[in-house]
């Protein structure tokens, strides 16, 4: 089977590392399949057995393309259109795996160049209008939401991330039989064709944890939703009855890396509070391995993030925020759930650390929870499935 993968996203950079896409990918390979990846020009160039990346020619003056919708992402796509339209007609696709917008396209060109479609829902687009505020047309929001359902009537199959999702889309007529939900739940460390570096922050990615100190470890993006500053004064809170704790924010880009600086500052966290800026997602990994506890923090969403599938893989104890994001895969027998504002999540980062040494009950759930529900073997299973369909 040769198939065509869409990804309209930069790949592999620090705002936009579609790690879903890499996986994909990856374990669809490892089936025998014979991919050609379709990508924006940004990133850095991955090794994926198997996997051709083919790449838009780089708009450096678009850059840094943001999260969520954009005009800068409009121009892209355009781009990426043309693309896919040349890639179909010089090669011959059985399969095309559209992620996210590229199905609006792709479902158009489906009885064109007669090849099947797979629609990767990563969220409902409409929903991304308002929640990014891109904005408030009701026809704009219409025009998508329609694009939205004929794409999912159109697709011979359809992936969602999360429950909320997967309800969603079938609450617009999508049969269960062309429906698999696959959670973004494998975490291989990702393999660049070059050795990446740190893009900005303050510490080496060198850097070890001190033993004596009991690292509080957050890893992801630092975009306005995740909640970084109602974590940083959560554990202003916390350095008051526990001085020997640490934490450390590892992700982010320069700017905002200097903003979440400027509050741990303000709050004389400097001695406690580390910022790595981004680092290689394998140094990631190993700051998972050694810290004492993870947290989510995240504000609001109703998609569960990547991170939460390898904060229970890790054995290591989560305090995570009581939102449907979380909710719909964590609860308080895997994790420390806690309200997204400071007080609560200080109070649920001091239980945790009191609990250290004591307790092993959460942790130890929430590993049976992943390798039962979410770990590779699981992974592998459904993208077998997945291609029994479109085969």
């Amino acid at each position: 089977m040769r198939m065509l993968v869409i990804s309209p996203q930069p790949f592999f950079t620090p705002r936009g590392t579609p790690f879903s896409v890499y996986y994909r990918a990856l374990v669809m390979a490892e089936q025998g399949v014979e991919i050609d990846l379709l990508t924006y020009g940004a990133g850095e160039d991955v090794d994926i057995p198997g996997v051709r990346i083919v790449r838009i020619p780089r708009v450096r003056f678009l850059e840094p393309i943001p999260v969520g919708p954009s005009g800068k992402k409009i121009v892209l796509d355009m781009l990426m259109f043309l693309w896919t339209i040349g890639l179909l007609v010089k090669h011959r696709y059985s399969v095309v795996h559209a992620h996210e917008e590229s199905v609006f396209w792709c479902r158009f060109l489906k009885p064109l160049f007669r090849f099947r479609l797979i629609y990767d829902m990563h969220s409902s687009l409409p929903q991304q209008l308002t929640n990014f505020k891109f904005t408030k047309s009701r026809f704009l929001i219409g025009a998508f939401k329609w694009l939205e359902d004929n794409a999912l009537r159109a697709a011979d199959a359809v992936i969602t991330i999360c429950p909320d999702l997967r309800d969603y889309a079938l609450s617009t007529g999508l049969s269960g039989d062309r429906h698999l939900l696959i959670e973004n739940s494998i975490f291989d460390d990702v393999r660049l064709k070059k050795k990446a570096a740190a893009t900005s922050g303050g510490a080496s990615v060198a850097q070890a944890f001190d033993p004596r100190f009991p690292v509080i470890l957050y890893a992801g993006t630092f975009e306005a939703y995740q909640g970084i500053d109602v974590l940083v004064r959560a554990f202003a809170l916390v350095a008051v009855k526990r001085p020997d704790a640490r934490l450390w924010l590892v992700g982010g880009t320069e700017a905002q890396v200097r903003r979440a600086r400027e509050l741990v500052t303000e709050l004389g966290l400097t001695d406690a509070c580390v910022l790595t800026g981004v680092v290689p997602k394998a140094q990631a990994l190993r700051y998972t391995a050694d810290a004492a506890i993870l947290v989510s923090p995240r504000l609001h969403g109703t998609n569960t993030p990547l991170k939460i599938y390898e904060q229970l893989a890790s054995g290591k104890p989560l305090v995570a925020t009581r939102i449907w994001s979380h909710t719909q895969v964590l609860d308080e027998k895997v994790c420390y759930l806690v309200d997204p504002e400071p007080q609560s999540m200080a109070d649920g980062l001091l239980l945790a650390l009191a609990d250290l040494g004591r307790t092993t009950e959460r942790p130890q759930n929430a590993r049976a929870l992943y390798e039962r529900e979410y770990a590779r073997p699981v992974y592998e299973g459904k993208i077998r499935r997945l291609l029994e369909i479109v085969v």
